[in-house]
């Protein structure tokens, strides 16, 4: 195994499909039987808290970080170990540093930000750490589409567009890819002005 952490994005809110929560348990506890560790962001609402309890049920390690002023509104999972940072933006470079890949699950704007600027950074060799989008319910086949656009329409490489894995329903066939994906990743140089580790 050469993933051993894995960051993973996604709602504040659990939708309106029960779905996505039973989907985001399911996530969380098939990384956890991967062996890998889960990083989130901390909440204890939502689909971050099925992601955390999914693999918390299977006796994994979760890592939840936070800024101080969302304590309160997310409600810190008291059973993760958590990671207390200052603002947002230092929210997301931990997670980064902290794992090896990430995976995207259906979210809102928050989820969304944080797709886009660790995908940017990507693009820019910041890091060569694989993201996933994990599809279910085709969630993201508009956002897909718009990244076909992008490159059709010359804004984007798309070569840039293509590393992106997607899978759209079984966690362990993109758990597999991304195993595969991070085994022969060759990590970036030169480029990593934010203190970001690893790849």
């Amino acid at each position: 195994m050469v993933i051993k952490s894995i960051a993973v994005f996604c709602g504040a809110s659990s939708g309106h499909n029960s779905g996505y929560e039973a989907m985001a348990y399911s996530v969380g506890k098939a990384i956890a039987e991967a062996g890998m560790e889960v990083v989130y962001g901390a909440a204890n609402v939502g689909l971050m808290a099925a992601v955390a309890n999914g693999a918390l049920s299977a006796g994994g390690k979760v890592t939840g970080v936070i800024p101080h002023f969302l304590m309160e509104r997310e409600l810190l999972h008291t059973a993760i170990t958590p990671v207390i940072t200052d603002t947002m933006h230092d929210r997301k470079l931990q997670m980064y540093s902290l794992s090896d890949c990430f995976i995207v699950l259906p979210g809102g704007l928050g989820t969304l930000d944080e797709l886009f600027e660790i995908f940017t950074w990507y693009q820019l060799g910041i890091h060569r750490k694989p993201i996933a989008l994990f599809n279910y319910n085709n969630y993201y086949d508009h956002l897909l589409r718009h990244f076909s656009t992008l490159a059709t329409e010359g804004f984007t490489d798309s070569a840039i567009i293509d590393n992106l894995i997607v899978e759209n329903s079984d966690i362990n066939i993109l758990l597999a890819r991304l195993e595969e994906r991070v085994a022969n990743t060759i990590p970036a140089t030169g480029n990593d002005i934010y203190g970001f580790s690893s790849l």
